[in-house]
Protein backbone atom coordinates (compact mmCIF):
# COMPACT_ATOMS: atom_id res chain seq x y z
CA UNK A 1 0.00 0.00 0.00
CA UNK A 2 0.92 3.41 -0.72
CA UNK A 3 1.32 6.40 2.13
CA UNK A 4 -2.64 6.84 1.55
CA UNK A 5 -3.91 3.11 2.17
CA UNK A 6 -4.06 2.57 -1.66
CA UNK A 7 -3.02 -0.45 -2.98
CA UNK A 8 -0.06 0.84 -5.98
CA UNK A 9 -0.47 -0.36 -9.17
CA UNK A 10 1.42 -3.57 -10.11
CA UNK A 11 2.05 -4.58 -13.97
CA UNK A 12 4.32 -7.21 -14.34
CA UNK A 13 4.96 -9.02 -18.21
CA UNK A 14 7.06 -11.55 -19.67
CA UNK A 15 7.75 -12.86 -23.64
CA UNK A 16 6.50 -15.76 -24.46
CA UNK A 17 7.24 -17.46 -27.92
CA UNK A 18 4.21 -18.28 -30.91
CA UNK A 19 3.63 -19.05 -33.98
CA UNK A 20 3.44 -15.50 -35.22
CA UNK A 21 7.02 -14.50 -33.50
CA UNK A 22 7.45 -13.29 -30.02
CA UNK A 23 4.65 -11.60 -27.48
CA UNK A 24 4.85 -9.67 -24.53
CA UNK A 25 2.19 -10.23 -21.94
CA UNK A 26 2.39 -7.44 -19.84
CA UNK A 27 -1.07 -7.66 -16.54
CA UNK A 28 -2.17 -6.03 -13.61
CA UNK A 29 -3.98 -7.31 -10.77
CA UNK A 30 -7.08 -6.58 -12.82
CA UNK A 31 -5.91 -8.57 -15.11
CA UNK A 32 -4.09 -9.10 -18.87
CA UNK A 33 -4.02 -5.29 -20.11
CA UNK A 34 -1.18 -5.62 -23.48
CA UNK A 35 -0.18 -8.01 -25.94
CA UNK A 36 2.72 -6.50 -27.93
CA UNK A 37 3.85 -8.14 -31.34
CA UNK A 38 7.22 -8.83 -32.74
CA UNK A 39 8.64 -8.36 -29.10
CA UNK A 40 12.39 -7.75 -29.85
CA UNK A 41 14.42 -5.92 -27.22
CA UNK A 42 13.62 -2.27 -29.03
CA UNK A 43 9.58 -2.95 -28.90
CA UNK A 44 9.82 -4.01 -25.48
CA UNK A 45 11.51 -0.98 -24.39
CA UNK A 46 9.49 0.92 -26.10
CA UNK A 47 6.20 -0.89 -24.76
CA UNK A 48 7.51 -0.86 -21.26
CA UNK A 49 8.03 3.08 -21.21
CA UNK A 50 3.92 3.47 -22.72
CA UNK A 51 2.88 1.19 -20.31
CA UNK A 52 4.89 3.16 -17.58
CA UNK A 53 3.55 6.05 -18.39
CA UNK A 54 -0.03 5.04 -18.49
CA UNK A 55 -0.08 2.88 -15.58
CA UNK A 56 1.82 4.86 -13.46
CA UNK A 57 3.91 1.97 -12.32
CA UNK A 58 7.29 0.51 -13.93
CA UNK A 59 6.36 -2.64 -15.38
CA UNK A 60 8.36 -5.54 -13.59
CA UNK A 61 9.74 -8.78 -15.88
CA UNK A 62 8.10 -11.54 -13.70
CA UNK A 63 7.58 -14.88 -15.95
CA UNK A 64 6.85 -16.65 -13.00
CA UNK A 65 3.95 -13.89 -11.78
CA UNK A 66 0.77 -15.73 -11.02
CA UNK A 67 -0.54 -12.71 -12.85
CA UNK A 68 0.50 -13.75 -16.01
CA UNK A 69 0.42 -17.95 -15.56
CA UNK A 70 -3.10 -18.15 -17.02
CA UNK A 71 -2.68 -15.52 -19.42
CA UNK A 72 0.81 -17.69 -20.49
CA UNK A 73 -0.94 -21.03 -20.51
CA UNK A 74 -4.44 -19.42 -22.67
CA UNK A 75 -2.00 -18.27 -25.62
CA UNK A 76 0.08 -20.91 -25.91
CA UNK A 77 -3.23 -23.34 -26.29
CA UNK A 78 -4.36 -20.96 -28.79
CA UNK A 79 -1.04 -21.12 -30.89
CA UNK A 80 -1.41 -25.15 -30.60
CA UNK A 81 -4.84 -25.47 -31.99
CA UNK A 82 -6.15 -26.25 -28.23
CA UNK A 83 -8.14 -23.36 -27.58
CA UNK A 84 -10.50 -21.26 -29.53
CA UNK A 85 -12.07 -18.86 -26.96
CA UNK A 86 -9.90 -16.62 -24.19
CA UNK A 87 -11.57 -17.09 -20.58
CA UNK A 88 -9.05 -14.01 -19.24
CA UNK A 89 -9.75 -11.39 -16.80
CA UNK A 90 -8.76 -8.41 -18.69
CA UNK A 91 -7.86 -4.47 -17.41
CA UNK A 92 -9.23 -2.77 -20.09
CA UNK A 93 -7.68 0.56 -18.63
CA UNK A 94 -5.30 1.23 -22.05
CA UNK A 95 -8.38 2.25 -23.82
CA UNK A 96 -11.72 4.33 -23.47
CA UNK A 97 -15.18 5.19 -25.22
CA UNK A 98 -16.42 4.09 -28.73
CA UNK A 99 -12.63 2.06 -29.20
CA UNK A 100 -13.69 0.47 -25.55
CA UNK A 101 -17.28 -0.36 -27.13
CA UNK A 102 -16.11 -1.84 -29.88
CA UNK A 103 -13.22 -4.00 -28.70
CA UNK A 104 -15.38 -5.32 -25.95
CA UNK A 105 -18.13 -6.52 -28.94
CA UNK A 106 -15.59 -7.72 -31.15
CA UNK A 107 -13.99 -9.93 -28.15
CA UNK A 108 -17.72 -11.15 -27.09
CA UNK A 109 -19.29 -10.99 -30.89
CA UNK A 110 -16.85 -12.88 -33.30
CA UNK A 111 -15.53 -15.90 -32.67
CA UNK A 112 -13.24 -18.36 -33.72
CA UNK A 113 -12.96 -19.05 -37.24
CA UNK A 114 -15.27 -16.10 -38.73
CA UNK A 115 -14.67 -12.68 -39.40
CA UNK A 116 -16.65 -9.63 -39.31
CA UNK A 117 -16.37 -6.58 -41.64
CA UNK A 118 -15.63 -2.76 -40.49
CA UNK A 119 -18.89 -1.37 -41.21
CA UNK A 120 -20.56 -4.17 -39.86
CA UNK A 121 -18.66 -4.23 -36.74
CA UNK A 122 -19.71 -0.42 -36.54
CA UNK A 123 -23.54 -1.09 -36.76
CA UNK A 124 -23.15 -3.89 -34.34
CA UNK A 125 -21.97 -0.57 -31.51
CA UNK A 126 -25.05 1.55 -32.90
CA UNK A 127 -22.68 3.76 -34.89
CA UNK A 128 -23.50 2.64 -38.82
CA UNK A 129 -20.78 4.74 -41.22
CA UNK A 130 -17.93 4.45 -38.58
CA UNK A 131 -15.86 2.00 -40.39
CA UNK A 132 -13.04 4.00 -40.71
CA UNK A 133 -13.58 5.18 -36.53
CA UNK A 134 -13.54 0.87 -36.59
CA UNK A 135 -10.30 0.55 -38.29
CA UNK A 136 -8.68 3.36 -35.79
CA UNK A 137 -10.18 1.36 -32.61
CA UNK A 138 -8.69 -2.13 -34.09
CA UNK A 139 -5.28 0.17 -34.83
CA UNK A 140 -5.04 1.21 -30.99
CA UNK A 141 -6.12 -2.84 -29.13
CA UNK A 142 -4.10 -3.29 -26.62
CA UNK A 143 -5.08 -6.46 -26.55
CA UNK A 144 -4.64 -8.16 -30.38
CA UNK A 145 -4.85 -12.01 -30.13
CA UNK A 146 -6.94 -11.83 -27.29
CA UNK A 147 -9.22 -9.39 -28.57
CA UNK A 148 -9.41 -10.68 -32.04
CA UNK A 149 -8.74 -7.25 -34.61
CA UNK A 150 -7.45 -9.83 -36.98
CA UNK A 151 -10.76 -11.12 -37.37
CA UNK A 152 -11.87 -7.26 -38.64
CA UNK A 153 -11.33 -7.34 -42.27
CA UNK A 154 -13.22 -5.08 -45.36
CA UNK A 155 -16.32 -5.20 -46.44
CA UNK A 156 -15.12 -6.18 -50.20
CA UNK A 157 -13.41 -9.11 -48.86
CA UNK A 158 -9.76 -7.21 -48.70
CA UNK A 159 -7.89 -8.55 -45.67
CA UNK A 160 -7.96 -4.40 -44.08
CA UNK A 161 -4.64 -3.24 -42.60
CA UNK A 162 -3.49 -4.97 -38.76
CA UNK A 163 -0.65 -3.27 -36.39
CA UNK A 164 1.33 -6.45 -36.25
CA UNK A 165 1.48 -6.51 -40.47
CA UNK A 166 -0.58 -8.22 -42.66
CA UNK A 167 1.86 -11.56 -42.79
CA UNK A 168 1.04 -11.84 -39.13
CA UNK A 169 -3.07 -11.34 -39.71
CA UNK A 170 -2.74 -14.30 -42.67
CA UNK A 171 -1.40 -16.34 -40.20
CA UNK A 172 -3.65 -15.94 -37.35
CA UNK A 173 -6.34 -16.20 -39.71
CA UNK A 174 -5.23 -19.35 -41.20
CA UNK A 175 -4.51 -20.60 -37.77
CA UNK A 176 -8.40 -19.85 -37.30
CA UNK A 177 -9.10 -21.71 -40.53
CA UNK A 178 -10.30 -18.73 -42.22
CA UNK A 179 -7.45 -18.37 -45.14
CA UNK A 180 -5.39 -21.35 -46.14
CA UNK A 181 -2.35 -22.42 -44.46
CA UNK A 182 0.81 -19.99 -46.77
CA UNK A 183 2.67 -22.49 -49.19
CA UNK A 184 5.46 -20.94 -48.10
Amino acid sequence: MDSHGQYEQQVVWTVVGSDIGPLMLAATRDGLVSVVFHATRQVREKALERLASRLGAEPVEAPDSPLLAEAIRQVEEYFAGARHDFELPLDWSLISGFNRQVLRELASGVPYGSVVGYGDLAGRVGQPGAAQAVGMAMGANPLPVVVPCHRVVESDGGIGGFGGGLETKRKLLALEGVLPEPLF
